[in-house]
């Protein structure tokens, strides 16, 4: 981990897990503080980073991609990238468990590193330490939404606003038996919010969460 901190104290605080101080009570302090904050800096820095990089995106898209980017394996991954696992000051029983590696444990720690960072450097060096690992993570997210399934989204979509399951509904098909051609509309909270066609039930289906996911501005 190549990260210049001027105060070694903040820096030793930030990595030392609890487990570190049952075996060394002579340490001042765990990391815990230090994580609370840094959990509250990133908040704010992403919710900003992510309001500036998309000028375009809806306040919904924005909370979603804010979840995902803030979400513990996320930030568990920013501390693999920077190699922070084998800098945390941990017990032997937790290091020998598996503790280096563990999600939770090294968002925990990630974050408690911003929380030092913005101590000893301020606000703006935290997002210039952050502002490239967020670019990688949103770009990878966003292709990532992009090739699922239509309906999968919708649905995620529609239970997140309280409107309930989609519900498809095939209104006609028509056309031979090896060609038939089916038309489906998709209903949320009774009301019709997109219309597909297809070869196929389930393509038709896919055809019409995809027009729903365009009436909310969800896709392109």
């Amino acid at each position: 981990m190549d990260l210049y901190i001027s105060d070694p104290l903040l820096l030793t605080r930030a990595l030392t897990h609890r487990s570190y101080l049952n075996e060394h009570p002579e340490s001042v302090e765990d990391n815990e503080r230090l994580e609370f904050l840094g959990d509250a800096v990133l908040d704010f820095l992403v919710g900003a980073w992510l309001y500036n990089r998309f000028p375009e995106m809806s306040e919904g898209d924005l909370t979603r991609l804010r979840s995902a980017l803030v979400r513990t394996d996320n930030l568990a991954q920013f501390a693999r990238d920077i190699d922070l696992g084998k800098a945390i000051l941990l017990g032997h029983g937790e290091s020998d468990g598996g503790g280096r590696e563990r999600g939770a444990l090294l968002c925990g720690v990630f974050e408690a590193l911003i929380g030092a960072i913005f101590l000893d450097q301020g606000i703006s060096r935290v997002q210039k330490f952050i502002s490239p690992m967020l670019e990688t993570a949103a770009v990878q997210i966003l292709s990532a939404n992009k090739d699922r399934d239509p309906k999968s989204t919708l649905q995620e979509w529609a239970q997140s606003q309280g409107l309930g399951t989609p519900h498809y509904k095939t209104i006609s098909a028509s056309g031979p038996d090896h060609a038939k051609i089916f038309e489906i509309e998709v209903y949320i909270d009774g009301q019709v919010y997109g219309y597909g066609n297809g070869h196929s039930k389930q393509t038709a289906a896919k055809s019409a969460a995809q027009a729903a996911l365009e009436r909310i501005g969800m896709v392109e």
